[in-house]
């Protein structure tokens, strides 16, 4: 059983799930664990079970022969404490039924509720192996008395890398509604958004990554009069499928501004020039490791974002950089061919 964030339509977990795929051996049957089931099964070949059925996605773990929790934060308390109960439910169940429990290419936390550090505390020695995506998510492993595992680089970054042909191209927005910005902590960004148009005369395209999530944004925020007229007039918003559409895309960009982690990612693979705007310390973490400019959004906007932004255009990221990143990605393979 393969257990993830899949079938929301969310291209990073799709690239993750597709990643994950391609590794396991040729003689693995997956079953993945998927909202948009018939999409899963049509886009990757396999069968699935309702990830968000709880007794059903038990039931079937019981024919399995092992557990993969398949990259991604899985064990954190940000989306609720009802998500942690869930994956601990089923790290608890499959090693009670004597399989293996592979964590792959796991991001490990927030976890701000004591109750919530407890319980990781708990499933963690469950672990058949560990792989963590930074350094970040092992050391807090370790803050909470495990040792048993290896660190990498997310496992996205195994994705193949295409040639840039983005010069002169359009900006690319892969931004996401957050809370933190409502309802006017959006506006020096996309007042920095305007300036930069001024100064550079390219499109924006804004790119839901996250489609239930991330499409109609720029219309929201243009509702609440907060889109200035030389962004608006110069924005569309595209959707793309599979996470090679947004690398096709990315490729042809003179810069993608991305929240979005995977959108971060796959940006950099394509030869894209990034820039980061961080709503969470893994989206940080990424654009330290490639040397991208960062913006956190927990604090305040930098002078001049704009000109930041500008200096980025058209210069793509290190290739040094992305190579040691991918490079890093192979200890996931080789923990995941170690269990199943």
């Amino acid at each position: 059983m393969v257990c993830g964030y899949y079938g929301e339509h969310n291209l990073g977990d799709d690239a993750l799930l597709e990643v994950l795929i391609q590794e396991l051996p040729k003689d693995c049957s997956p079953l993945v664990t998927a909202q948009d089931e018939r999409w899963v099964q049509e886009r990757f070949g396999v069968a699935t079970c309702n990830r968000r059925r709880l007794p059903e996605v038990l039931a079937r773990l019981g024919s399995c022969d092992a557990l993969v929790l398949g990259g991604g934060s899985l064990l954190q308390d940000a989306t609720s404490i009802q998500s942690l109960v869930y994956y601990s439910l089923l790290m608890l169940t499959a090693r009670l039924q004597g399989k293996p429990v592979l964590l792959w290419g796991q991001g490990l936390g927030p976890l701000r509720r004591p109750v919530s550090r407890a319980l990781v505390r708990g499933v963690l020695p469950l672990a058949t192996a560990i792989s963590w995506r930074d350094a970040a998510s092992a050391h807090l492993a370790e803050r909470l008395g495990s040792r048993n595992h290896e660190v990498g680089s997310d496992p996205v970054w195994a994705y193949p890398r295409q040639t840039w042909r983005g010069d002169k191209g359009p900006i690319v927005l892969c931004w996401r509604p957050l809370r933190a910005l409502e309802p006017n902590g959006w506006a020096p960004y996309l007042q920095a958004l305007a300036t930069l148009v001024d100064h550079s005369g390219r499109e924006l395209i804004w790119l839901p990554f996250h489609r239930l999530q991330d499409r109609g944004l720029l219309h929201r925020l243009d509702q609440a009069n907060l889109v200035p007229k030389p962004v608006m007039e110069r924005s569309r918003e595209v959707e793309v499928e599979e996470p090679s559409g947004a690398m096709a895309l990315f490729a042809e960009a003179g810069l993608v501004l991305a929240m979005r982690l995977h959108g971060l990612i796959l940006a950099a693979l394509a030869g894209s020039p990034v820039a980061a705007l961080s709503y969470d310390p893994k989206v940080a973490a990424a654009a330290l490791a490639l040397g991208c400019p960062l913006q956190d959004l927990e604090a305040s906007p930098q002078p001049k974002l704009w000109a930041q932004w500008l200096q980025q255009l058209d210069q793509p990221p290190p290739q040094a950089a992305i190579t040691a990143l991918q490079e890093g990605t192979l200890v996931h393979r080789h923990v995941l061919a170690g269990v199943v």
